[in-house]
């Protein structure tokens, strides 16, 4: 039997791909740094090895698939190719992998991981689904009829994706590393329209989306006039957001979704407008009601009066509507704002808008930037961002204490960094006050 080994078995969307060849019957394995990542529980739990990194682990017949943050001099990616071993890069196995099942591929700047996991969730109610989202959550099944899966623009890697369908969130300007500008942006998003097979659903309210062009139909979905799936009658509830739903100017269903803001209302609208278009019911698509969330995504527990959030938010659309978010399910309670900037790049080409964003919340408190691998370092500092916002002070992890002053607060960590590591540090040392 082979054995699939995976280089960098931790990162969010290996991990899941790992899950999902194991599920499917496969012998798998992988390696990593010896770093504690949230990913490897459920590697550890389903039983997938996780190896240190060693030429040693690359042996005759292994299939190698490799994380796109590892260069081709690793020494487990030459020892592959030393042996002439089958070897692929994560996005490349991915696109044979889905040729497999009636795929959907679910992009866009923002929104990918929690779009995923609802229609994930709302497929797999009742029909065999496989999927992987970015959250590190994979699942898979020799007998899946759907694979759903979250699809990402950085690279262009979602041009080795052939998918029947996909849902496209937005167009926005992002990973300034690699794209140039915004039309860079939005071309790398008309390519990847181009290579869809059966069908798009994409957001009408997206300027940049209302002119993508493609070889199947455009289904529109937002809260405009002019969409084919439009949601008004918006309200909250202590249970979360229901809206209706009218499908070019009709009533279609009433929904509920246990999420609140704007942006959640449409990840859940592209949902029921990819469901409907390939032939579900709405009574089937009412398992929106039941959706708990991905990992990292408006993650929140009570702790002392607090309600802490762990959240993947690292661009200023994405800090705006968790703050959004906060402010609608928690009326009347102060929003903070506990904000990691991620990679110099980003914060420099962005740095007036993290201010803006930031200064929806009630109090803001930033954290130093977080490099990469690719970045280590850069021209500016955490106290750039900070001039820019006026009341905002810098937190340092041994200083995390100072937060138990908003005792009625909802404290946002926010970031794609390590910015879990500051929540850890306050809840460790505000333990006896939540108990």
């Amino acid at each position: 039997m082979t054995t699939y080994h995976f280089v960098g078995i931790k990162g969010t969307g290996m991990s899941a791909l790992a899950q999902i060849l194991h599920d499917s019957g496969e012998t798998v394995q992988g390696s990593d740094v010896d770093k504690y990542f949230f990913t490897q529980k459920a590697l550890e739990e389903k039983g997938i090895k996780i190896l240190p990194f060693s030429a040693d682990n690359i042996e005759e017949g292994y299939v190698v698939i490799a994380g796109n943050a590892f260069g081709d001099e690793h020494e487990e990616i030459k020892r592959a190719k030393e042996l002439g071993l089958t070897y692929y890069r994560y996005h490349d196995f991915l696109g044979e992998w889905l040729k497999r099942f009636t795929s959907i591929a679910v992009t866009g700047a923002h929104g990918k991981t929690s779009t995923t996991g609802l229609l994930s969730h709302v497929l797999d109610e009742t029909y065999p689904t496989s999927f992987l989202i970015g959250d590190g959550t994979g699942k898979g099944g020799e007998n899946s009829e759907y694979f759903v899966f979250e699809s990402c623009e950085y690279r262009r890697h979602f041009l080795s994706y052939y998918p029947d369908y996909a849902i496209m969130t937005n167009v926005d300007f992002d990973h300034p590393d690699y794209f140039t500008s915004i039309d860079d942006v939005y071309d790398a998003f008309q390519q990847m329209a181009m290579q869809v097979r059966k069908g798009i659903i994409a957001c009408g309210d997206d300027e940049h989306l209302q002119h993508i062009k493609a070889n199947v139909p455009i289904v529109y979905y937002g809260f405009q006039e002019s969409n084919d799936f439009q949601a008004k009658n918006v309200y909250e509830t202590e249970e979360g957001t229901t809206f209706d739903v009218f499908v070019r100017g009709t009533y279609y269903a009433t929904f509920t979704i246990p999420q609140f803001g704007s942006h959640t209302v449409l990840n859940a609208l592209s949902v029921i407008a990819l469901c409907d278009y390939d032939g579900i019911p709405a009574e089937e698509i009412n398992a929106l009601k039941t959706f708990a969330g991905v990992k990292r995504r408006f993650t929140e527990k009570e702790w002392g009066g607090q309600i802490l959030v762990d959240d993947y938010a690292h661009h200023p659309i994405e800090i705006a509507a968790t703050i959004d978010s906060a402010r609608k399910k928690y009326k009347g309670r102060p929003a903070v704002a506990i904000f990691q900037p991620h990679t110099f790049s980003r914060t420099k080409a962005f740095l007036k808008e993290f201010a803006e964003s930031l200064q929806e919340a009630d109090y803001v408190y930033l954290c130093d930037i977080f490099g990469s691998a690719r970045e280590s370092k850069g021209n500016l500092t955490i106290n750039d961002l900070q001039e820019l916002i006026p009341g905002a002070e810098i937190l340092a992890i041994e200083d995390t204490e100072r937060l138990k002053e908003h005792k009625n607060g909802v404290l946002l960590f926010m970031g794609a960094g390590d910015i879990q590591k500051f929540q850890k540090e306050y809840e460790a040392k505000v333990k006896s006050v939540a108990e």
